[in-house]
C-alpha cells in the first residue's frame, strides 16, 4: 500500500521529528514516499532533515527553497504535490505532526470502506487533536481519540464586504462512523492518489480560504468529504509555550522579520488570493482560463449551499453550518 506524504515545511524545527515518527509508527513503512518542500535557510541552526538513507525503507524526495523566495503555503503545497509518483494514496500533512501506531492501515481501511459508496472519490480530513512535545517526547491526549472532529463555522462568522473567506473550527461529535463533511483541513487530508491529477493544488492561492476553495472544487466534481472517528494523527499547535521554546518555535511566512526583505510582500499575495477565492466561489467554472483549478459540473454551488448551509452566491449563512 503506497502512500505519498506531501509536506510543505517553513523553517520548522519539528520537520525531522514528523518524518521519523510517520515512519516508525507505520504498518507499511516501505510503502511511504515523503515529498517535502523544505523552506529553511541554508545556514539555519534547525535540526537537520533526515537524509534519504535514514528513512529507508521509505523514500524521500525533497525540494529546498530559501525562505525569502517562498511565496506562501499554497504555493509550497503545489510544489510538494509535484513530487507525487503514482502512489495509491495521497496524504497531505503539516510539518509538525504525531501519529498513532499503524496510522497508515487505519486511514486506508477507512478510505476503502467509504469508496464503496462514492464512486467519484472521497477525502478524509479534519483539524486533528493536539499533541505536545516535552523533552522531544510526544505527549498525546490522555485517552485515545474516538470522536469525529466535525468542522463548523467559528462563532460570529460573516462574509466581509470584499471577500468570501470564512473561519472554521473542529467540534468533537459522538459517532462510530464517518460523517459527511462540508469543509476540510489542508494540514490533514487523505485521499486516493487520483486526487493529484484531478485536483492539483492551486499555487495562485496564498493561505486563507484555501480549504474553502478545495472543498468547493471537490464537491462540484462529485467527490465527497468525510470526518472519520478516531483520526490517527495529531497536530502541534502554536501556543504560548511553543512560542518561547526554540526547539519548537517556527516563524510564519507572513512574519515581518522576513517579509520586509521580500520584493513581493505577503499582503499582496493574500489580497490576490482572497480575490481568487471569491471569484471561484462565485462560479469560476464559467470564467475562461481557470482550467483544472476551477469548479466541476457534477454538482452545483447551489447544491453545495443546500448541503453545507453556506450560500456564497447570496452571501448567506444558515445554522446548518454551525
Amino acid at each position: 500500500m503506497r502512500i505519498f506524504i506531501s509536506i510543505a515545511s517553513y523553517c520548522d524545527p519539528v520537520l525531522g521529528f514528523t518524518l521519523r515518527r510517520a515512519l516508525a509508527q507505520a504498518r507499511w513503512p516501505g510503502g511511504l514516499h515523503f515529498g517535502v518542500v523544505d523552506q529553511s535557510p541554508a545556514a539555519a541552526s534547525l535540526p537537520q532533515l533526515p537524509v534519504a538513507a535514514e528513512l529507508a525503507p521509505a523514500r524521500l524526495s525533497c525540494i529546498t527553497v530559501e525562505p525569502l523566495q517562498a511565496r506562501g503555503p499554497c504555493w509550497a503545497r503545489a510544489l510538494a504535490m509535484s513530487l507525487y509518483e503514482g502512489e495509491d494514496w495521497f496524504f497531505q500533512i503539516d510539518s509538525h505532526m504525531e501519529f498513532d501506531w499503524h496510522w497508515d492501515a487505519t486511514l486506508i481501511a477507512q478510505a476503502q470502506a467509504l469508496l464503496q459508496g462514492h464512486p467519484h472519490g472521497i477525502v478524509i480530513s479534519s483539524y486533528p487533536d493536539a499533541f505536545v512535545l516535552e523533552g522531544g517526547v510526544p505527549q498525546r491526549p490522555a485517552t485515545a481519540p474516538t470522536k469525529v472532529l466535525r468542522h463548523v463555522l467559528k462563532p460570529g462568522q460573516g462574509f466581509a464586504p470584499d471577500h468570501l473567506v470564512l473561519g472554521f473550527e473542529a467540534h468533537p461529535v459522538e459517532s462510530a462512523t464517518a460523517l459527511p463533511a462540508m469543509h476540510l483541513g489542508a494540514g490533514c487530508l487523505f485521499a486516493p492518489g487520483a486526487l493529484v491529477s484531478q485536483f492539483p493544488y492551486d499555487p495562485f492561492l496564498y493561505f486563507h480560504g484555501e480549504e474553502q476553495a478545495l472543498a468547493a472544487r471537490l464537491y462540484t466534481h462529485g467527490w465527497d468529504m468525510f470526518h472519520m472517528p478516531g483520526l490517527p494523527i495529531y497536530h502541534l499547535y502554536r501556543t504560548p509555550e511553543t512560542a518561547v521554546n526554540p526547539a519548537l518555535t517556527r516563524p510564519l511566512h507572513w512574519d515581518a522579520a522576513q517579509d520586509e526583505a521580500r520584493p513581493l510582500r505577503w499582503w499582496q499575495l493574500e489580497q490576490r488570493s482572497r480575490q481568487r477565492v471569491t471569484t471561484l466561489l462565485q462560479g469560476a467554472n464559467t470564467v475562461p482560463g481557470w482550467g483544472v483549478y476551477g469548479l466541476g459540473q457534477v454538482r452545483s454551488l447551489a447544491q453545495f449551499a443546500q448541503f453545507s448551509g453556506i450560500d456564497y452566491a447570496q452571501r448567506l449563512l444558515t445554522t446548518q453550518a454551525d
